[in-house]
């Protein structure tokens, strides 16, 4: 098939879903999504620093007739609407931007710069979709709240914070999410990325994504001048051997087949190029599916680490942190495939795939780990000519987190806010005792 039959394809599936009947009610409120992603995308705020990102978007969610709480874990904000007996169900958005300087060209591009957490002014971007996330929980939330007469329940919808890395979703649950508000019968989220068409949702029953793993390493040695190293340990060399080991971990020792990644992000180390620094310190992301797979890489990253380090006779044994580790997030297969045929009808069959476990991670999977079914599905992004391109090419386009990523937006945010009804309206016309048979939880109602 030529690159131009792909182009084809997929520029047809791209007219048929903008031509399903869920489009024509989308319409009624595209506008104020619209313009709130453009807001929130030009206006991007750090992890744990949401402020005016999240009055925005409580501030909406007031204005269409939603309870509102903010303040939850944070910058969170809780938006509650009740429609009589039924399930409560509970959608989620993400807050926070990314530390990254946006060079996409776009009219509307960020030119924030902020001060992180240790103090660095650093530029900001919602370089991995959260702005339109939560475009599209605003057109969502708006939908359903003018037709009520088209679902019971209760309605739960979530603006998490500081999701990149930071543990928002556990903050949140710890600051009483599932008490001081009521414990959804089910979970859901999407992502939009790259991976498919905008026009395109992808499904993934079971395994959704990876366990994730943050780990510190801190190596000591003895510092001194650069013309002497001699009298010196110097923690660079040391660290350029440990990262260059790190990486016979998966080649080596984790089994063919197994799915395991060992980045080291960064090293920081000295201040001088005439000085040999006493310390060096590595940050590194652990990504696998399997916990077996993962209890082996860390302990094989411990044993490394202090293997280098212990052949380099420091005087003190390196530091090991792994200050952070998220579980992979779950989807229940017996959900996702019931939610696969209201997607369909609301979308297009064709606009419906089954999709790969991805390797990125998410802390949704908090929510699960109380005991909550989730359900997280992909929302394409890609411009779909320059997705054919880049299909017949080889050469891949812009990742989440890249300065040059940005979702293809009508496309995008139209099927964002339809998948989003579809799924809602499905899971709030299903009694408590139906959904819990499905996901093979017990009925606490």
């Amino acid at each position: 098939m030529t690159r131009y039959q792909i182009l084809l394809i997929i520029l047809l599936g791209a007219v048929s879903i903008a031509q399903t009947p869920a489009s024509k009610e989308v319409e009624t409120v595209y506008p104020d999504a619209h313009a709130l992603y453009l807001d929130l995308h030009e206006h991007p705020e750090l992890s744990k620093h949401e402020t005016q990102t999240a009055e925005k978007l409580a501030a909406h969610l007031r204005s269409a007739g939603y309870d509102v709480t903010e303040h939850v874990g944070g910058t969170g904000v809780v938006a509650i609407l009740k429609n009589g007996s039924g399930p409560t169900i509970m959608l989620r958005t993400e807050l926070d931007a990314l530390p990254v300087e946006e060079k996409t060209g776009l009219p509307y591009a960020s030119k924030v710069h902020a001060k992180d957490d240790a103090g660095r002014e650093v530029p900001v971007m919602h370089a991995c979709g959260h702005d339109l996330h939560m475009a599209a929980i605003l057109g969502t939330a708006e939908i359903m709240a003018h037709s009520k007469n088209t679902w019971h329940g209760t309605l739960m919808l979530i603006g998490q914070p500081a999701e990149e890395g930071f543990g928002g979703a556990k903050v949140m649950i710890n600051d009483g999410l599932f008490k001081r508000f009521p414990k959804p019968d089910v979970a859901v989220a999407l992502h939009v990325g790259n991976t498919f068409p905008a026009g395109l949702v992808g499904i993934t029953p079971g395994v959704y994504n990876t366990n994730a793993d943050s780990v510190r390493i801190t190596i000591y040695g003895k510092g001194g001048h650069g013309a002497s190293p001699n009298t010196t340990i110097d923690p660079i060399v040391i660290a350029a051997r440990t990262i260059l080991a790190l990486q016979s971990i998966v080649s080596r020792e984790v089994k063919p087949g197994e799915m395991a990644i060992v980045t080291v992000g960064y090293i920081h180390a000295g201040t001088k190029n005439n000085i040999i620094p006493d310390q060096a310190e590595m940050g590194l992301t652990v990504r696998t599916y399997k916990q077996d797979v993962r209890k082996q890489i860390l302990a094989a990253i411990t044993r490394i680490t202090k293997g280098e380090a212990a052949a380099a006779g420091v005087p003190r044994d390196p530091l090991i942190d792994r200050y952070q580790g998220d579980d992979s997030v779950y989807n229940d297969p017996a959900l996702a495939q019931r939610l696969r045929a209201p997607l369909e009808v609301a979308l297009g069959k064709d606009s419906v795939v089954v999709a790969e476990p991805i390797t990125t991670s998410e802390d949704f999977s908090y929510y699960v780990e109380e005991g909550v079914p989730g359900f997280y599905f992909s929302l394409g992004g890609a411009d779909p000519g320059k997705f054919a391109e880049a299909k017949a090419s080889g050469d891949p386009l812009p990742s989440n987190h890249s300065p040059l990523f940005a979702p293809d937006l009508d496309p995008a945010l139209h099927t964002g806010i339809a998948a989003e009804v579809a799924v809602l309206r499905n899971l709030l016309n299903t009694s408590v005792e139906e959904l819990h048979k499905l996901t093979a939880q017990p009925s606490s109602h």
